[in-house]
């Protein structure tokens, strides 16, 4: 579940979810610390919410922090190193918006890179189909995963229900998905949705946190 740390919408209830899920959180907002640490507590998996700059969109709606495709090497190192102090428990990184920025090699470079120091993950969130993410990631034999589908893409609990049952039918047939959903605008819907179904999932798969998909993936065979 993406979009925590600014006291989004939904974000209390998503938390008291009967699962063990993966939240991603922006660093340097209001209830980034907060957030973290009472997911954490509650046994959910944190990551950082990296916001980058989209190719459509503007800079403003990005936060804090944000890599955008000006800034120097030195500049991007530390905005990812400060990004990865800042919120606490943080085991992966994915990003926020990162359209333009995931298709830029300089970039991501310097962002994966940092990310293989920490011993973080990577999830590519697939915000554009030229990710230079795999690529990247497999030279410096980062664990990499990515996204299979977007909850709230659309803002509507008959959306939401439309893609839930869409995840389920694909568990017929594939071992291992990752579906994102948001906190925010979506949030509440998303708990709607999701209390509805998770007991009904769990009958059709184990919901697990990233990092235990990438235990069980090729980068530790």
């Amino acid at each position: 579940i993406d979009d925590l740390g600014n006291h989004m919408n939904g974000t209390e209830d998503i938390l008291n979810l009967q699962a063990k899920l993966t939240v991603a959180i922006m660093p340097f907002m209001p209830s980034t610390t907060a957030d973290a640490n009472a997911a954490f507590e509650k046994g959910h998996e944190v990551i950082v919410h990296m916001p980058m700059e989209p190719k459509v969109g503007k800079k403003s709606w990005l936060g804090p922090g944000a890599i955008t495709a000006d800034l120097s090497d030195e500049e991007i190192r530390k905005r990812v190193e400060d990004a990865i102090e800042n919120v606490p428990h943080a085991v992966g990184m994915n990003h926020h918006m990162g359209s333009k920025i995931t298709e830029d090699k300089r970039i991501m470079q310097i962002v994966l890179e940092v990310c293989a120091e920490r011993g973080l993950y990577y999830l590519d969130s697939k915000t554009t189909g030229k990710s230079v993410i795999p690529e990247i990631a497999e030279e410096l034999h980062l664990p990499y995963l990515e996204n299979n589908l977007f909850f709230d893409d659309t803002y509507s609990v008959s959306h939401i229900e439309k893609q839930t049952q869409r995840l389920e039918n694909r568990l017929k047939t594939e071992n291992r998905l990752i579906a994102i959903g948001h906190v925010g605008v979506s949030g509440p819907m998303m708990v709607t949705v999701l209390n509805r179904h998770i007991e009904h999932l769990k009958e059709k798969a184990h919901i697990i946190p990233l990092s235990e998909q990438i235990e069980g993936s090729e980068w530790l065979r």
